[in-house]
């Protein structure tokens, strides 16, 4: 059973600001990760935070195991997205 995605609204915004083949590349590499979230996602700080790179773009991901969501927090280009 794959995991349910939900998006912060603020990361919601900025991915719809894309150009759509970008926009559809980083929804389709997040429903392979939503399968199997923990082979793809590494530790980014404390335990339920973790971070996904696809391209230039840099996704911080919070995830419930029991209740199956991922929830991304924030999402921007690498060279904003840790200054946060």
């Amino acid at each position: 059973m794959s995991y349910l995605i939900e998006w912060h609204p603020q990361a919601f915004k900025e991915l719809h600001r894309l150009p759509p083949p970008v926009i559809q590349r980083i929804i389709s590499k997040l429903d392979v990760v939503a399968e199997q979230p923990f082979r793809y996602l590494d530790h980014y700080e404390g335990k339920s935070i973790f971070k996904l790179r696809i391209g230039t773009y840099r996704l911080l991901i919070d995830i419930e195991p029991q209740e199956k969501i991922m929830f991304v927090r924030l999402f921007d280009k690498r060279s904003r997205a840790y200054k946060r």
